[in-house]
């Protein structure tokens, strides 16, 4: 056995494995109804899924190792995340695996049911999956038609996301600041963890940081608080102050926490963290409040980009991943490649659209 996991992915995601008769571990019959989408990003490798163990049919997440005790070894035993796994797919079942409430994680073994020549013919489609085919032609290709034909793709995907950006805003009943807070939270998240900056904005409206504008620990408390990081019972002076400040907050504008385990973690950079997202998020806010009404004013691109640096992130950041983590020399500020993310998939997106919304040519050509 060389190869490694992703093989299994592979041969998961395209059934490339004998799946006549198939049985789990526990002798009951299994019926693959759909195997999922690969997931690459942390949590389970694919989400999704639909199978059947006897009569009974399952939907959820699948999980792949070489071995089953792998499990153990990448702790999926403490994770929540884990928790709607339904089947644990293997190369070599070595030991019973368990989930968090004790029930028996049922498994596929694989061992013999790859065929002895697929790993070579894996390879050869593993390093041809991503060939562009007309990557040799374009170099010929005229730069003005690139160009137009970049400048007209760009603005088809604006014509298209400006339909989501103004459904948002009819529900919001024409708020565009509330509107564009949502949309840069979930742009903050960067895919990976977009869906809990988004429900993170929807937890705790933007006006509530208007009316603690001057206090920028409340506004980092109430940020860590609505996104679920302050439920622990901190040593450390400033999660523990953030804790008490976030305690009463909450019960004053009855904010309700998002869950924990959506924020993703695993095969990430520790710069990419969304613990340090949210700290970048809050010194954003402590920064410049009510960001949308500013950018329309703004004529220059580099204007724009400073209201993303040199942001005011607390200090306890500079030594920490995480809370209670301790870490060396961490660079706290967003990174240009990040900053230009946001530019084109946000700021330059909401130009566009308040632009065609109230007819203001400027924000359109």
């Amino acid at each position: 056995m060389n190869f490694r996991e992703d093989f299994l992915h592979y041969v998961w995601q395209f059934r490339s494995f004998d799946y006549n008769d198939l049985i789990i571990d526990s002798g009951e019959n299994l019926k693959i109804i759909h195997q999922g989408f690969l997931n690459k990003n942390s949590g389970p490798d694919f989400s999704n899924a639909k199978i059947q163990i006897g009569e009974t049919v399952w939907a959820g997440n699948v999980e792949i190792h070489i071995k089953s005790s792998d499990w153990l070894k990448h702790n999926h035993q403490t994770d929540a995340s884990y928790e709607n796994v339904i089947l644990h797919v293997v190369y070599e079942n070595d030991v019973e695996i368990k989930r968090i409430d004790g029930s028996v994680l049922p498994v596929l073994e694989l061992k013999s049911r790859i065929s002895d020549t697929l790993i070579q013919k894996y390879e050869h489609l593993f390093l041809t999956l991503t060939d562009f085919p007309c990557i040799a032609q374009i170099r010929n290709v005229d730069k003005l038609i690139i160009d137009s034909f970049l400048s007209r793709t760009l603005i088809e995907r604006f014509e298209e996301k400006t339909q989501s950006v103004i459904r948002t805003l009819n529900e919001l009943n024409g708020n565009w600041d509330e509107t564009f807070y949502r949309f840069i939270a979930k742009n903050f998240g960067f895919k990976v963890n977009a869906l809990p900056f988004e429900l993170f904005a929807k937890a705790i409206p933007q006006q509530i940081y208007g009316k603690h504008k001057d206090n920028a620990m409340q506004i980092e408390a109430l940020v860590f608080g609505a996104a679920g990081f302050l439920n622990d019972d901190f040593k450390e002076e400033y999660p523990a102050k953030l804790k008490q400040e976030y305690q009463f907050l909450q019960r004053k504008y009855a904010i309700k926490s998002i869950e924990v385990p959506l924020w993703k973690f695993m095969r990430m950079r520790p710069q990419n963290f969304p613990t340090i997202r949210l700290a970048q998020f809050a010194a954003l806010i402590v920064k410049a409040n009510h960001l949308f009404s500013k950018i329309i004013e703004i004529k220059e691109v580099a204007e724009l980009r400073k209201l993303f640096e040199e942001l005011p992130v607390n200090q306890y950041w500079k030594t920490h991943y995480h809370f209670r983590k301790e870490a060396v020399g961490v660079n706290t500020q967003i990174g240009k490649s990040s900053i230009d993310n946001v530019l084109l998939n946000t700021i330059a997106l909401f130009l566009f659209a308040y632009g065609k919304h109230t007819g203001t040519q400027f924000y359109t050509s």
